[in-house]
């Protein structure tokens, strides 16, 4: 067995697979994995393991897979990083043969050598269907570039074999405007929640526009927004930006559908907008108090439909160079592009017959397999349809392109950051186009923690992981390319995930959950490798239970920490003064999953949990109100020790009742005095929201998580007194 001897037969199962076999809570907690929850993760990935006889066979078929084929399924070496030792695994009787190498670079060089198995070392040896097998140690030391080259090896009699050899750098790009001395500063937003004069009711990429011109005029290096990624087109309503379909396409609500090119020549579009009935629609939806997707998603699909029937008849029917462009773009993106279309074409066709239709697992059953001839025949036959998805998500991409280009010429010196969400929604479209890479049967969450009590089950299927390793990671690179492709720099939400996610199968409560590891050095490495080719800097999003091993390998990869300034504290609560926090981080007062500085400040995040019952116990509620109680003369007392308190007060939380614009400044120059690279301010702050955009644990029904805007208009944020001390304080701090 090539499982640990020492272990009983499904603790061996459960290390080859990654399942581990405990975690502790931020409190010191034990939880072993109980037996039910390791049968019940090995088989959500796939691996049977219901009695002791499936757990043998798994052991079994896992050796057969490991020896049977020639060379690994992929590696991933570092540059210059000395010699790499690549295991080939042989019948014995090819031990005299003469067998040769060749590496195919990305750049067209090919180098190669020959060898006899035999002069190579010895690594173990094995018996498979009455042959006995070697496993020879080939050692390639080669001063590759960084890349993904091919390696080839040919011992001929049909024993041949390739696999993806990538070379990666060491760390991750970093831009001359955070090198050496220098700082940064930006803002982050909730894009759906900006208003604006001119949008529909919700924040657009018109608006993101606008937001890089306003940073670019405050000084601002860089602007953070919440994930992009494509959501569900015929379910508005499902609006978490962190569930989404796909995370490899665009959210295509946020087109602004009077800047497309197609509104321009299309009468009947331009007609309908100017029209009483529609003018009174959009007046509505720009006045409401929360984002109305569903009237939001109405307006823009009835003009969307008009420009893409106006476009199918002047530019594809004609092969305009638009049109080519059209074609040109479905040809680049090829299959990805074309399962998306696929999905959501058939989503909104089920959706039609039956409204509580949710993602494929609940259409009909032919259809559930994306290579089915029923899906194959639908899509001949609905071909028009797709395209119209396709055609949105051209639009998309070209309008956020756009705003990655206005970022670089406003001179941002990061640009703009973009958000990747950690999984993807159980019955959207990434899950559809390869649900074998998928646990299906169980859910990426979190441990019980100081915010989250109970754990976490985030509804996100997440990948498998050795079925990743032998796709040879290429849906991690397609994610990390088409997520990096219009920005400076890109957030990766929970981090953590390339070492180890916790998983919480189906039917079981998260405080029953384990973790399962990642090979993470593999991926860090192609997260480097994308970063420099994409000249995009990487901010890891750390917080909660994070391995110190985790910690230690991002900062010399060259990803940012994220610190928070209500965790950053001693251990008997004071605040950590400026001058602790990492050099090699993103520094910021909250995040969108917590309290805004006003409403902190208030404590009306605890007052949410005890409406909504989200405490254990009154025990645990107690201790966090009187946790909150002292963290604000702590506050008040470290802005004191950096001679930041406004004048005429005390660090007696009574002499501040409620946040003021004056104490946000404080704290905000208090944060821009750190070492910290980077320094994000949330715009909520900016305006002294007291409410956040998320409430982690709840749904819509109790609280309107990712549809609350703004108060304040884009157009008047350059003259807002609140925002504009904070944009001061930052501009002296970090000029």
């Amino acid at each position: 067995m090539t499982g640990d001897p020492g272990l009983n037969p499904l603790d061996q199962l459960c290390a080859l697979y990654g399942v581990h076999q405990e975690y502790y809570t931020i409190w010191g907690e034990h939880h072993p994995t109980s037996e039910h929850a390791k049968r019940t993760m090995l088989a959500a990935m796939g691996v049977a393991a219901g009695d002791d006889s499936e757990v043998a066979g798994a052991l079994r078929e896992h050796e057969r897979r490991q020896w049977s084929r020639l060379l690994p399924p992929v590696m991933v070496m570092r540059e210059l990083a000395g010699p790499c030792r690549i295991a080939l695994n042989m019948p014995l009787d090819f031990d005299q043969a003469a067998c040769n190498w060749q590496l195919h670079t990305e750049f067209g060089q090919q180098l190669g050598g020959e060898f006899v198995p035999a002069g190579l070392e010895e690594a173990g040896r094995h018996h498979l269907d009455g042959r006995e097998l070697v496993r020879r140690v080939l050692v390639l030391d080669l001063p590759l570039e960084a890349g993904y080259h091919r390696l080839t090896v040919d011992c001929g009699n049909d024993l041949a074999g390739e696999m993806p050899y990538i070379v990666a750098p060491h760390t991750c790009y970093t831009p001359p405007a955070i090198h050496g001395w220098r700082r940064a500063w930006g803002f982050s937003a909730q894009l759906y929640g900006v208003r604006s004069d001119r949008n529909w009711g919700m924040g657009d990429y018109s608006d993101l526009r606008a937001v890089v011109d306003f940073c670019a005029d405050s000084g601002a290096g860089t602007v953070l927004f919440n994930p992009l990624h494509a959501l569900f087109p015929d379910v508005p309503e499902h609006a978490s930006p962190y569930s989404p379909s796909s995370r490899v396409w665009l959210n295509t609500l946020y087109l602004d559908v009077e800047a497309m090119a197609d509104f321009a020549e299309c009468g009947a579009a331009r007609e309908r907008l100017a029209a009483q009935d529609f003018q009174e629609k959009l007046k509505a939806l720009r006045a409401a108090g929360q984002v109305d997707y569903v009237g939001v998603a109405s307006a823009k699909q009835e003009l969307l439909e008009l420009l893409y029937r106006h476009f199918r008849t002047h530019h594809l029917a004609t092969g305009s160079e638009r049109g080519r462009d059209f074609r040109n773009f479905q040809a680049g993106h090829g299959d990805s592009l074309r399962k998306l279309a696929e999905f959501e074409a058939l989503q909104a066709h089920f959706r039609a017959r039956d409204t509580s239709t949710w993602g494929w697992p609940s259409w009909p059953e032919a259809y559930r397999d994306r290579l089915a001839p029923e899906v194959a025949a639908f899509a001949e036959a609905n071909l028009e349809r797709i395209e119209f998805y396709e055609y949105l998500q051209w639009q998309a991409f070209l309008q956020l392109e756009a705003c990655g280009q206005r970022s670089w010429d406003r001179g941002l010196g990061v640009g703009i950051m973009l958000d990747l969400a950690i999984g993807v929604a159980e019955g959207g479209a990434d899950t559809w186009a390869r649900p074998g890479l998928y646990a299906l049967n169980a859910s990426a969450g979190a441990p019980p923690d100081e915010i989250n009590l109970m754990g976490q089950n985030w509804g996100l299927p997440p990948w498998i992981p050795h079925k990743l390793r032998e796709a040879a990671y290429a849906p991690f690179i397609e994610l990390l390319r088409a997520n990096m492709r219009f920005a400076g720099a890109l957030r990766i939400d929970h981090v953590m995930g390339l070492y180890r996610l916790f998983w919480v199968a189906r039917g079981l409560p998260a405080v029953e959950g384990c973790y399962v590891g990642y090979p993470f050095e593999d991926l860090l490495g192609i997260l480097a490798l994308e970063s420099q080719r994409n000249r995009c800097l990487v901010v890891g999003e750390d917080l909660g239970t994070v391995p110190d091993e985790v910690r230690h390998a991002l900062q010399p990869a060259g990803v940012l920490s994220t610190r928070v300034l209500y965790f950053e504290r001693w251990g008997d609560g004071r605040m950590k003064p400026p001058r602790d926090y990492p050099e090699q981080a993103a520094a910021t007062v909250t995040t969108h999953d917590l309290p805004t500085l006003a409403g902190y400040w208030r404590g009306l995040d605890i007052e949410l949990r005890q409406r909504l019952a989200l405490f254990p116990s009154d025990e645990v509620r107690n201790r966090q109100i009187a946790a909150r109680d002292a963290d604000r003369p702590h506050l008040l007392r470290a802005l004191e020790e950096e001679g930041l308190l406004p004048p005429g007060s005390s660090t007696q939380a009574a002499s501040f009742p409620d946040m003021t614009a004056e104490l946000a400044q404080a704290v905000y120059a208090y944060l821009a005095r750190s070492p910290s690279k980077l320094l994000l301010v949330q715009m909520e702050d900016g305006f002294g929201v007291a409410e956040q955009p998320n409430l982690p644990g709840t749904t819509e029904a109790i609280y309107p998580c990712w549809r609350l805007r703004l108060p304040v208009k884009l157009e008047d944020w350059h003259n807002n007194n609140w925002l504009r001390g904070i944009v001061q304080a930052l501009r002296t701090a970090r000029p």
